[in-house]
């Protein structure tokens, strides 16, 4: 996608005289609050293990480091594909996916929903107040529209208030990009912090992810002295290195035998061509399925994460029901829309800590500290 050829943004401005309209969008979502808050978000350990662990915004950045390695290589607009990484995780509510789940429930229940992509364009659309000449960020058109198709479709007579963003045609490749590499990102990140959390058992690992032991057993062959975390080190980069290698050759590939010569050619192929090959994707949901029966799932992560989603269901109930009891500017919004809408968009613009610090602020039974929650 060319920064030239884009559909501009909702409040037309005039061009930069240095950068592109996507490296404006980037820097301009790297200045966002929401993005700063991503730090202050767990990605799945908190710092009561470690100090090293990654944090969403630092997962953020390996997302968007590795997004643009992936779209240099296929000769794709790498601006675009760095402002949609680091962009793709913006409108997550505490908690990760667990809070997002619990959030969904509570939205359900009252005839609406939640979806962190549809959140995350409204945080870039409205909530973000930097400007003098504009909501939001005012980003470009495809940017937005990367933003809420990068990980699914949507139907127009499901999503009409999404009909301006082309749902019947693919998205850009660019944007088709942005799930596979968040895949390879947390994967290979959540299996390097589970042993640096004590809960990962090498043994166990190597035997029940076969292309893991297998790299290992080719590192372990040439290094046979080694420290067993740097022997682990270099097995977990090849690991990373062979699903970026075979996401970039198995998109080529497609690509090439679409036939397709543009943009609006890729946009109306019959499906996404970016993504794994079958034996990589195979290896991927290995990597997957242990991150689930081994650590997701761990008594340690589960406990926590229990008790912080019922914080946050708990503050959403008293918030639904006490007046007063938000910040004036959403008690006013909260006047002219559903209040339930409202008590969403305050608790998933929280950071986990802010939010049990509130839970204890009414509770008093707070766990503060102590929230580990999968993505």
């Amino acid at each position: 996608m060319r920064a030239e050829q884009s559909r501009g943004r909702r409040y037309p401005e005039p061009a930069h005289p240095y950068r592109s309209c996507y490296a404006r969008d980037r820097d301009r979502i790297i200045h966002s609050r929401a993005f700063r808050r991503l730090e202050a978000k767990t990605q799945v350990f908190t710092t009561r293990y470690s100090d090293h662990f990654r944090n969403r915004l630092t997962h953020t950045l390996e997302v968007a480091q590795i997004a643009r390695t992936v779209a240099a290589a296929l000769g794709l607009n790498a601006e675009l594909a760095e402002a949609l990484a680091l962009v793709h995780d913006i409108g997550h509510p505490p908690f990760g996916h667990a809070g997002e789940k619990k959030l969904n429930e509570l939205m359900l229940a009252r005839g609406g929903h939640f979806n962190h992509n549809l959140h995350a364009l409204r945080i870039v659309e409205q909530f973000e107040q930097r400007y003098l000449d504009f909501p939001g960020l005012n980003l470009s058109f495809e940017v937005r529209e990367g933003i809420i198709k990068h990980s699914r479709d949507y139907s127009a007579a499901e999503f009409p208030q999404l009909a301006e963003y082309l749902l019947d045609l693919r998205p850009l490749l660019e944007a088709q990009l942005i799930d596979c590499v968040d895949e390879i990102a947390y994967n290979t990140a959540d299996i390097d912090d589970a042993l640096e959390a004590e809960l990962l058992d090498l043994a166990v690992l190597r035997k029940e992810v076969s292309f893991f032991g297998e790299l290992y057993a080719q590192v372990h062959a040439v290094h046979p002295a080694a420290r067993e975390k740097l022997k682990f080190n270099e097995a977990l980069k090849r690991v990373l290195d062979a699903l970026a290698t075979d996401l970039i050759e198995t998109t080529e590939h497609r690509v090439l035998a679409s036939g397709a010569s543009s943009v609006d050619d890729l946009r109306r192929a019959p499906k996404r061509l970016a993504g794994f090959s079958d034996a990589a994707a195979r290896r991927n949901r290995e990597l997957k399925r242990f991150l689930f029966a081994h650590i997701y799932n761990h008594a340690a992560i589960a406990e926590d994460r229990d008790r912080s989603v019922k914080c946050l269901e708990e503050l959403f109930a008293y918030f639904l029901q006490t007046r007063g009891s938000m910040p004036a500017s959403y008690e006013e919004l909260a006047r002219k829309e559903a209040r339930h809408v409202i008590v969403c968009d305050y608790i998933a613009g929280m950071t986990d800590q802010f939010l049990l610090r509130q839970h204890h602020e009414y509770f008093g039974n707070s766990s503060l500290g102590k929230s580990t929650t999968p993505h």
